[in-house]
């Protein structure tokens, strides 16, 4: 989460960064390795931050939990998400189905890549993956895909590399011939350092980063003394080294400082990581019909940016973008993206708007079907679509005004984490109860244009019943405006939209600032009234644009190469890069998240933390 400021309300709306050491391991370890098996644990149990409310709250300072030994499988609510490696489960999904007489065996390719080490590689032909394990060669993959993931048939792929298959009930188990360690060496370079790790045989790896080191599992036994030759240098970027020795594993601890990515190739019966290279390898894949995984890096002036991002195409008749919320029940809520994603039956999502992370309400616009979720705040900048795949970008005021006594009443939120004295309004999407958010609020339930009911709460923090029909307006250092809100008082609501025409986009997500727009950049954060600090910060990003063609790019970009993360310049200038001409900066930080059929894209997911809310891309196909 990037920190905004907002004036007269910081106290409230503006986000703190994470606690230091935190913030050192989410530089560290902002690389594309996907879900790691360890690493999911994590993600399912997110770690906490801190933010300010109206009642502060000492948060204590958290750092990165050390993850357990050994992976615990989590319970899996839908579908085949259970693989068991040489007697290990992992989560994971796999399918089974009949081309004639022959039953195929799918995996997939999140799964393929966390569990076994299998490298994708890029293509245009959806219906085929190219991909290396342990090889010069390539295999080429045929691809399957359901409603939110896609499968890579590995039944030939299986027999070549000697592995046995077995389904028992939800369980893919997979069974691969015993490997052995030969040797583990170190190589010294002018860029940094190389580990080369040969084996007798081809085996399954699974990466996982944690904080300021990095684990290697090998599904091989250390195999004679020799493997252990290895010892860090002075010179070397390589800190610590350590091997454990597992039944029928080798794990290797990697100790490495803050801001080194490894990179981890394999060739025939050999591992190699490199540490001090560029980590993101170029990829440009057609994922499926009308959706392409591109990743690389972009130069701005003298950095270079690791972008990994989506490209979509609208006009695909089975894809569809539509907001995601952590909690469908209710506005307030917050949860990892991953899960989020794949509650709501998304095929890939990236986070959205801003939000108090204490109070896990939002800060912008939500509007869904035609409904506002939540009310635009601050005149900034919001992304707009309708179902005929055009987006605009624009900013955005809701002005909303009850009338009452012959009185006009301007409110100054709907469904809002925004506080400001004034009145706001609350409905029944917010959820079956309204928690006040200040001390002295006036509470007037409005049902049938009728006030029915006024009340005082006098502490934040209390929770009271939200009219079923109608709506609550809340009134905020404004007693004042109480007596014409007595019971009885008819009050209509009046609504403009500022510019007009957006009202006639369906679908409305804010963030801000606006990055471009018809071609021209247009980045002015002040006139969002961001924070300074908020506008000076490298940080991880997030963005949403779109090309001439109407294809829709979603983006994340972390640390430069060296060093921390992009400025909302250096986010301005990545997008139009893409060739977007319209773009919006999303909400950022530890924030951001790339998420496509199952896996993180952009970075380790032990190292992201719960959103309010995301952009979702869903596949409904004519058929499995």
């Amino acid at each position: 989460m990037i920190k905004i400021g907002i004036p007269g309300q910081a106290q409230l709306n503006r986000f703190n960064p994470p606690p230091k050491i935190l913030r050192a391991a989410i530089a560290l370890f902002s690389l594309p390795l996907g879900v790691t098996p360890l690493a999911l644990i994590a993600l399912l149990s997110p770690l906490p931050s801190r933010a300010n409310s109206p009642n502060p709250t000492p948060q204590p300072t958290v750092s990165p939990r050390p993850l357990p030994p050994r992976p615990v499988l989590p319970l899996a609510p839908f579908g085949n998400r259970q693989i068991v490696l040489n007697g290990q489960p992992f989560y994971g999904a796999w399918t089974q189905w009949q081309v004639g007489n022959s039953s195929r065996i799918g995996i997939s390719d999140a799964a393929l890549t966390q569990l076994f080490g299998v490298q994708l590689l890029s293509t245009a032909n959806v219906s085929q993956q190219p991909v290396q394990w342990f090889s010069d060669s390539v295999s080429v993959l045929p691809t399957r895909l359901d409603s939110t993931s896609r499968y890579l048939d590995i039944t030939e792929f299986a027999q070549k590399n000697g592995w046995q298959l077995q389904i028992e009930g939800n369980q893919l188990q997979v069974s691969t011939q015993p490997a052995k360690v030969r040797l583990i060496r170190q190589e010294q370079q002018s860029w940094g350092d190389r580990i080369t790790i040969d084996l007798d045989r081809p085996t399954p790896w699974q990466a996982d980063p944690q904080s300021l080191e990095f684990l290697l599992t090998l599904n091989a036994q250390l195999g004679s003394p020799a493997a252990q030759v290895f010892k860090p240098t002075p010179a070397s970027k390589i800190r610590t080294f350590q091997l454990e020795t597992l039944p029928s594993q080798t794990r290797l601890k990697i100790g490495i400082p803050w801001r080194v990515r490894p990179q981890i190739t394999t060739q025939a019966n050999r591992i190699i990581i490199e540490v001090g290279t560029p980590y993101l390898p170029a990829r440009d894949i057609a994922w499926m019909p009308g959706l392409r995984w591109r990743q690389q890096y972009i130069t701005v002036g003298n950095a270079q940016f690791p972008a990994v991002w989506l490209e979509v195409d609208p006009k695909q008749p089975q894809l569809s973008v539509r907001p995601l919320l952590s909690n469908t029940s209710r506005v307030p809520g917050t949860a990892p993206l991953f899960r989020t994603a794949q509650q709501g039956g998304a095929i890939a999502a990236i986070n959205g708007g801003f939000f108090n992370r204490i109070n896990q309400l939002p800060l912008g616009a939500i509007r869904l079907n035609n409904q506002w979720l939540s009310s635009p705040i601050l005149t900034r900048g919001v992304v707009a679509w309708n179902n005929d795949g055009n987006l605009r970008v624009d900013r955005l005021v809701l002005q909303e005004t009850a009338i009452a006594l012959n009185q006009r009443f301007g409110l100054t939120a709907l469904n809002s984490g925004y506080v400001q004295a004034g009145i706001a309004r609350y409905t029944p999407d917010w959820g079956t109860l309204y928690t006040t958010l200040s001390d002295n609020e006036v509470l007037v339930t409005v049902q049938n244009n009728q006030v029915t009911q006024q009340t005082t709460v006098e502490k934040a923090g209390s929770a009271v019943p939200m009219p079923t029909s109608g709506y609550l307006l809340v009134l905020r250092s404004n007693r004042s405006a109480a007596s014409s809100f007595a019971i009885g008082t008819a009050v209509q609501l009046e609504a403009t939209l500022t510019p007009p025409d957006l009202a006639n986009y369906s679908t409305i997500l804010g963030a801000g600032p606006l990055l471009i727009q018809n071609g021209q950049t247009v980045l002015d954060a002040t006139a969002e009234r961001f924070s300074r600090a908020f506008i000076e910060e490298q940080a991880a990003r997030s963005a949403i644009g779109q090309a001439p063609n109407g294809t829709i790019l979603i983006v994340a970009v972390h640390d430069r190469l060296g060093g921390l993360g992009a400025t909302l310049s250096d986010i301005a200038s990545i997008m139009k890069q893409l060739g977007a001409t319209n773009a919006l900066n999303l909400d950022g930080g530890s924030s951001t998240t790339l998420y496509l059929g199952g896996q993180i894209l952009d970075r380790p997911p032990n190292f992201t933390t719960s959103v309010h809310n995301g952009i979702g891309i869903f596949f409904q196909p004519s058929s499995f």
